[in-house]
């Protein structure tokens, strides 16, 4: 196969989408340095900054995702979708990819759907256990799809799906960090249990929420909290935290940079469903409660976490209930050593690892058919 192989990738929308796309990236690179290799995103996106910021080249679309609630506001969904169709086919015939990948979200849409008129052999990716609405409308065509879960078939194809699980951002998995590391970077006490509380980088209210209402029960106990409160929240929880007197053991962060030493520090993490997160917790072996989003498509972070609780990899907090149940729960679970080791055991079978290099094999098998 030629080394100076061209690869378009698609999607974005969350770090759900971005992180993958990117360690996909990453790892074409690592195997063919002269490949070149081309995002395409949603303009206003995250995926706008965090792809260039990692070194990858990005064009944008201007697309939105369907209103559910008022469908007179699609007649500008539909039309910006209309364009983005014109934009997509003129910039795969001006970059000429080997294949387009899509990781799902808005942008691609049009552009795989345009790489599949144009001949273009096309793998997606679809990280939930309930297939986004994207990817089920690409996925007749696609000519692979690489999917996480298992029973995928009632979305897609069975003849065209792979099981290569969720690429993970590399530096999680490092070996060389310590607790030790972890405790100083964060200023922790190493004599305490730690729980890390995290939803995301704009921040998750009802986790928020949940944890100022459990701030005498966390200084009740000897229990210190590592907390990614999130960029709409910060100055609200700051403020919040500051008039409950600063507690010692809360550590409020607007945002984790160093998620490697996060997840080190941690016995327990409590966060949101999302297929990435849940990836990388399985791949650390780490103990979780998840407290599905109840604002995403088809409720597809309950289905998420419901396949982990199943095979009592996880535990369950329903969004309603987590004001009152969220932190007692998980009190209650970090000085239970015996339920943090089977917990532990039992989604560390669930990780699949090397995801990246799985579907790159099978992107790489598409391209050789191909020419």
């Amino acid at each position: 196969m030629k080394k100076d192989i061209r690869v378009l990738i698609s999607g974005g929308g969350t770090g759900g989408h971005i992180f993958p796309a990117i360690a996909i990236a990453n790892t074409i690179k690592k195997r063919y340095p002269s490949a070149k290799i081309l995002f395409v995103g949603a303009e206003g996106k995250m995926e706008m900054t965090r792809v260039p910021n990692a070194g990858y080249e990005i064009i944008g679309l201007e697309v939105a995702g369907l209103n559910r609630k008022n469908i007179f506001k699609n007649f500008a969904t539909i039309w910006k979708f209309q364009k983005s169709l014109c934009k997509a086919k003129k910039i795969l015939k001006d970059f000429a990819p080997d294949i387009a990948i899509g990781v799902g979200g808005y942008a691609s849409g049009p552009t795989l759907y345009k790489a599949n008129s144009l001949k273009i052999p096309t793998l997606i990716q679809e990280q939930n256990s309930y297939a986004g609405i994207t990817n089920k409308f690409l996925g007749k065509k696609a000519t692979k799809i690489c999917v996480a879960y298992e029973g995928m078939e009632r979305f897609f194809p069975a003849g065209k799906i792979v099981i290569t699980g969720n690429p993970c951002r590399e530096e999680l998995l490092s070996p060389d960090i310590t607790k030790e590391e972890a405790y100083e970077y964060f200023k922790l006490d190493p004599a305490k249990k730690t729980i890390l509380v995290i939803g995301g980088s704009l921040g998750a209210k009802t986790l928020n929420k949940s944890l100022l209402n459990g701030v005498e029960a966390i200084n009740a106990s000897e229990v210190q909290v590592l907390w990614q409160c999130g960029k709409l929240y910060s100055f609200e929880m700051n403020m919040d935290i500051k008039a409950k007197g600063n507690p010692k053991d809360i550590h409020i962060h607007e945002f984790i940079d160093r998620m490697d030493l996060a997840y080190k520090a941690a016995d327990l993490v409590i966060s949101r469903a999302g297929a990435s997160s849940i990836s990388e917790l399985s791949l650390l072996g780490k103990p979780v409660i998840l407290v599905p989003s109840p604002n995403v498509s088809e409720d597809h972070q309950t289905k998420n976490a419901m396949a982990l609780v199943n095979k009592n990899a996880a535990i369950l907090v329903t969004d309603m209930e987590a004001n009152n149940v969220l932190i007692s729960t998980a009190l209650k679970t970090v000085e239970d050593g015996n339920k943090l080791a089977d917990l532990s055991k039992n989604i560390l079978k669930l990780g699949l690892p090397n995801s990246a290099d799985r579907i790159v094999d099978e992107a790489m098998k598409l391209i050789e058919n191909n020419e």
